[in-house]
């Protein structure tokens, strides 16, 4: 049976998410989108906050169905980090979507404040059926690099 704690995470803004991990030097950003994401999108860039995104993807790709032991292996890669069940756990994906679904998994294995970034990498799609362009990290101007 799921955590009913899982229905409870927070949505978070993009620049909010920014402020409450340079202000929580526990704080961590997990980034659940896929390896080619990663490498021809970018990345958030937490250098200047002197730590690394964690990347861990949520999904297999190209059948879209959760990664088998994500939640052992991002349970491993926190402890790893020196995370605690009662740290801030900020996840993110292109759009909001995945990460949410991520971040009511480890919600529902005992992690306590783990948070959805609303935005996004990319944000949402624009009229044009573009990214970039109306919200996201990258839009809000916050440091990335290409992967």
């Amino acid at each position: 049976m799921e955590n009913i704690e899982a229905s409870r995470v927070e949505d978070v803004p993009v620049l909010e998410t920014w402020e409450r991990l340079s202000a929580d030097p526990k704080a961590v950003l997990v980034d659940v989108r896929t390896r080619a994401e990663w490498a021809f999108v970018g990345v958030p860039d937490l250098s200047g906050l002197g730590r690394e995104t964690l990347l861990m993807e949520w999904l297999t790709f190209p059948d879209n169905r959760p990664v088998p032991g994500f939640k052992d292996r991002l349970d491993e890669a926190l402890k790893a980090r020196g995370v605690e069940k009662d740290d801030q756990i900020f996840f993110i994906c292109r759009s909001g979507a995945r990460s949410l679904k991520a971040a009511e998994a480890m919600a529902a294995s005992g992690y306590r404040r783990c948070f959805n970034v609303t935005e996004g990498f990319e944000g949402p799609i624009d009229p044009d059926r573009h990214r970039n362009q109306i919200a996201g990290w990258r839009h809000a101007g916050l440091a990335w690099v290409q992967g």
